[in-house]
């Protein structure tokens, strides 16, 4: 038993030695290249066209700079609110996201000159009788959560007698609207007319208000030799006009029923169930396999940590069984989100050292869910009568060998069906992981939606496609719980 402990404790210990030294050696590796996050959920700032090629103004300004000043940029989809996290916590060296320049935020970033400005407008749905800010007392409005609309709307929402509802992603922000579920929302005016010229079914019903600057941003007091390079790649790119078409590309024009009507005919071949599946099939099979792979990595590190501190909570000893007891209360009351986010934004401001998204998941998974696999090996080893120990040790057996031969063979029949939900629940809980910018099903849901505006097709085919995962999963374990049985 103790070398079973030692060995397993040796593997993860090997395991996380190599989590911590990885991140250095590439970052020595690849000195020149800049860590940049972004929100790929953003357009015309930052988008996925149908290629599924990240474009946008925001996109194009930064190569077009990373060229011009000879560095090389990394760029992350992660979401606007982990691009916040990652750049205060060092995670990353950067972040461009159509990110509006505020007093407050330059407590804690510092920002690039101004690459483009803009306001806010509200927007309803068609055929709603709501044309002004007046009619909005008493009504909800919709909101991104960490942007300038909902700096704006929380402004002014006391004067106007109206409640706020915040969503993470601009879609959720506008189908609370279309769906009546909210009056109105307020949005970048760029980002607004951008949607709605792409068959968004909501109409622009006041002038730009609270006019900003977007600019680019590190944390404050760090990586000053990045931030010049982008002022002066910028301004290489105003003095040679190549900044200028960059803007006029993404914003040209402003949604008109007439073009509004022509582009939703022409793009509606590929609205289609079928359509989104062939247009974006590579899309949703590398979210697939990002999906599979932090699940098996993830149930293979939670199965070895869960049985370790699961074990530990029936040695004869009070300080192991306390410390088992400890660990599954805390990692089972954390909610699986705010263990991502703290280990991925919180941690590495303590080791002075990056860690990588996939990694940061794969130590949520194992930390999370294998405090369930541990309570139930635990629960399991702990429903064996006593009497079969007790029996064991008089015939002469250690304490270990009689764990080994008589306890745990009756105690794993008990086991297996908690281990197969087990599994079950991990492969859902990947999903959560998005909020740290993994590119998994979910994430990859997110992206392509804020190009089509498609949500109920798109979500459709991600529930589809984890029923479908599930179901082999589920049949895998059953076949093994069989073979184990027999």
């Amino acid at each position: 038993m103790k070398k079973f402990i030692a060995i397993l404790s040796a593997f993860l210990g090997l395991f996380m030695l190599g989590v911590f030294v990885q991140p250095t050696q590439i970052q020595a590796a690849e000195q020149k290249t800049y860590t940049i996050d972004t929100d790929v959920t953003f357009p015309p700032f930052v988008y996925a066209n149908s290629e599924n090629k990240y474009v946008g103004i925001d996109i194009e300004l930064l190569k077009e700079i990373a060229k011009e000043e000879g560095f090389k940029v990394d760029i992350r989809p992660v979401g606007f609110n982990a691009a916040v996290q990652s750049v205060s916590s060092g995670q990353a060296d950067g972040m461009i996201a159509g990110m509006s320049i505020t007093e407050e935020r330059k407590q804690k970033f510092d920002f690039s000159d101004p690459y483009y400005s803009a306001g806010i407008v509200m927007a309803v749905k068609e055929g709603s009788g709501i044309k002004s800010l007046s009619e909005l007392k008493g009504k909800k409005v919709a909101v991104k959560t960490g942007t300038a609309g909902a700096d704006y709307a929380n402004s002014i929402k006391a004067k106007y007698g109206f409640e706020i509802v915040t969503f993470d992603d601009s879609d959720g922000v506008y189908n609370d609207v279309i769906n009546g579920n909210s009056a109105a929302c307020f949005e970048d005016s760029a980002v607004m007319y951008y949607a709605i010229k792409n068959g968004l079914n909501l109409k622009v019903v006041t002038k730009p208000a609270n006019t900003t600057e977007t600019g680019f941003a590190v944390k404050k007091g760090q990586n000053q030799e990045l931030l010049k390079m982008f002022n002066e790649g910028l301004a290489k790119l105003k003095a040679n006009g190549q900044y200028d078409k960059i803007i006029k590309k993404y914003t040209e024009g402003k949604a008109t029923s007439e073009t509004k009507a022509k582009n939703t005919t022409t793009n509606s071949e590929d609205r289609t169930v079928l359509g989104i599946l062939k247009e974006n099939k590579d899309a949703f099979i590398s979210g697939i396999i990002e999906t599979l792979k932090l699940t098996v990595v993830g149930i293979f590190c939670a199965t070895i940590f869960g049985v370790l501190v699961g074990l530990l909570g029936v040695l004869p000893n009070k300080f192991c069984r306390g410390l088992s007891t400890t660990i599954i209360y805390i990692f089972r009351g954390l909610p699986l989100i705010v263990l991502a986010l703290f280990i991925y934004n919180g941690v590495p401001s303590l080791i002075g050292s990056k860690v990588p998204a996939f990694l940061a998941g794969v130590i949520t998974l194992m930390l999370n869910e294998g405090a369930y696999t541990a309570a139930f090996v635990k629960g399991g080893i702990e429903s064996v009568d006593r009497g079969q120990m007790e029996a064991a040790r008089s015939l002469g057996l250690p304490f270990g060998k009689a764990m080994r031969r008589v306890i745990l063979p009756q105690g794993i029949k008990v086991m297996i069906p908690s281990f197969i939900n087990q599994f079950i629940i991990t492969l859902k809980d990947t999903s959560i992981l998005s909020v740290i910018g993994l590119l998994e099903l979910t994430q990859t849901g997110k992206i392509i939606i804020a190009r089509n505006l498609e949500g109920f097709r798109v979500w459709a085919i991600v529930a589809v496609v984890y029923l479908l995962l599930i179901t082999i999963l589920t049949l895998i374990s059953k076949w093994i719980e069989r073979r184990i049985n027999n």
